[in-house]
Parts: C-alpha cells; sequence; structure tokens
C-alpha cells in the first residue's frame, strides 16, 4: 500500500496537519493520522469504505467489536453509533486511514449491472464488514487523489473513478453486505429506511410497533432484524443518536443544557444530563468546557 500510503501522508503535509482529521474537498476523501493511542471516542459512522494504511483501529457498537489493521478495509452499510479508538501508533509510524464516504445513489444505479451476490444461508447480517483491501481498490484510490488535483482532471477524470470505486465495491469482498442492503425489501433495506426514519427526527417518541409496521415487517422480525444488524435494539439506537447530536450542540451553539435536551427529545434534563455523563464520563457542562479546550 505503499502508494496510496505516500499520496496520503503528501495530502495531509500539505494541509499542515500533523494529526487529526482532514476532509479533502476535491477529493471528497476524509484523511487521519494520529502518532499515539487514543482514548475511546464516540461517534456516528454513516455509510462508508475505511482502509487502514498504517497502524490498528478498534471499533465497538453494543456488543459487537473488531480491529481495523494495516492492509484491512472495513464497510459500513447502516448509520451506526460506535465507540472506536486507535489501539497502533507511534511518532515514527503514526495511525493513517483514509475513507471514503459512500455514495448510496450511486450504488444502487450501478446494482442492476452486478450479479447477485452468493449470499451464505447464514451471512452475518450485521452492518459492518471487515476484509483485506484489494489492489484495484487501492490503485483506484490513488488516481483519485491525483486527479483531484487539477480541475480539468477533476471534473472530467475524478466522477468515473469515482464511480469505478463504488462498482468495484459490488464486486469485491463487500458486495454481499452491500447488495443486501440495495435488493428491495430485504431486511437489511427495511431496517435501513427504519434508521433513516429515526435520525429524521429524534425529539419524536419512537414507538417500535409502528415503525415495524411502516417499514412492512412484524414488530418481532422488525426488532431481531434491527439488533441482527445494528447491534441495539431500536430505543437504545435513537438514544445513542439523541447524544451523540446533543454533543454536537454543545460544541457548536451556546443553548442552554436544559434546551438541547428537549431538542433532541428529553422531557428530563436530569434524566438528560444522568445518560450523558454515562455515555461521555462527563456531565453536559463539564464536556461543553472540555470539548471548547479541545
Amino acid at each position: 500500500m505503499t502508494d496510496l500510503l505516500d499520496r496520503a501522508t503528501t495530502l495531509l503535509d500539505e494541509a499542515q496537519l500533523p494529526q487529526g482529521a482532514l476532509a479533502h474537498a476535491p477529493s471528497g476523501l476524509h484523511l487521519l493520522r494520529y502518532a499515539a493511542p487514543t482514548a475511546q471516542t464516540a461517534t456516528l459512522y454513516r455509510p462508508l469504505l475505511c482502509l487502514v494504511l498504517q497502524g490498528a483501529k478498534q471499533v465497538s457498537t453494543g456488543t459487537r467489536s473488531l480491529t481495523v489493521t494495516q492492509g484491512q478495509s472495513l464497510i459500513v452499510s447502516h448509520a451506526l453509533p460506535v465507540v472506536s479508538r486507535i489501539t497502533e501508533a507511534t511518532v515514527e509510524t503514526p495511525y493513517l486511514a483514509l475513507v471514503l464516504p459512500l455514495d448510496l445513489d450511486l450504488l444502487r444505479g450501478l446494482a442492476p449491472a452486478v450479479p447477485p451476490a452468493r449470499v451464505p444461508r447464514h451471512a452475518d447480517p450485521f452492518s459492518i464488514t471487515r476484509c483485506p483491501t484489494d489492489r484495484g481498490m487501492e490503485d483506484a484510490l490513488a488516481r483519485l487523489i491525483d486527479q483531484s488535483r487539477c480541475d480539468e482532471t477533476r471534473q472530467m477524470l475524478a466522477p468515473i473513478t469515482r464511480q469505478e470505486l463504488h462498482g468495484r465495491l459490488l464486486l469485491g469482498a463487500h458486495a454481499d453486505a452491500l447488495q443486501r442492503l440495495l435488493w428491495h425489501e430485504t431486511a437489511a433495506s427495511r431496517i435501513f429506511r427504519a434508521t433513516r426514519e429515526i435520525q429524521s427526527d429524534l425529539s419524536r417518541t419512537l414507538v417500535v410497533g409502528e415503525l415495524a409496521q411502516r417499514v412492512g415487517m412484524s414488530p418481532s422480525a422488525f426488532f431481531e432484524h434491527f439488533r441482527a444488524i445494528t447491534c441495539t435494539s431500536p430505543l437504545q439506537y435513537q438514544k445513542e443518536l439523541r447524544l451523540l447530536n446533543a454533543r454536537d450542540a454543545l460544541r457548536s451553539s451556546d443553548a442552554k443544557v436544559s434546551d438541547v435536551a428537549f431538542r433532541v427529545g428529553y422531557e428530563s434534563p436530569a434524566q438528560f444530563s444522568r445518560d450523558y455523563s454515562r455515555k461521555f464520563g462527563r456531565s453536559p457542562r463539564q464536556d461543553r468546557v472540555a470539548l471548547a479546550a479541545e
């Protein structure tokens, strides 16, 4: 992965970012570099491809945990609240990863031309899959970075390469998980619609039976598939998103803690503070001060 590692390092150096996350607008990629292991961080993963170019990272949600190491990639098919931490990184050999947000409309447009994957009868439905990174994906990502460097290639060639990357995902080791998501009326696609609906209005009281009916499933089947795919229950999923959304609001605004609590759907500021402290290890007010210092 030397070529891709060199290109990613160059982009981070040009941005004068020795450590942290870079959203590289010309290519649409996100790059991360850290020179030491990190504490656990709670965040929301949206559909994405992540390649670990150097070091290692642990990702956990619910009862599931996996470690992604150098040369491996993972696909996240559904929006998923996770806790992650970098486990291998040094100043000499920093953790370095590249993230490609997935364009689901592009995947759907390509899907009819792709032969259906042979999904094993007992395939793991979990929404995160991990596998070795193939050389074709590396080459295409390196080309995408190169094409983003001037207007002509960025406008003419980069969209073609981005389409190639999504096509390779539908043909490669991650194909099963993505095709289950894209097929109409599969459990994965129904749960995807349910997670989108939960995200659309976090302040709304969630009635699981009604949500199951709207996506065309019985309550028992909905609960079973939701837990298998997200590794959490619908109500816990909503709660995790509420807390992550509240943390973003505390970071980006001067709104009162009670106002933030009501905005994300809590009826009791005291309960909000208790849940927030359990999730992030600090009260909302303490966390706001800490986030501002960072």
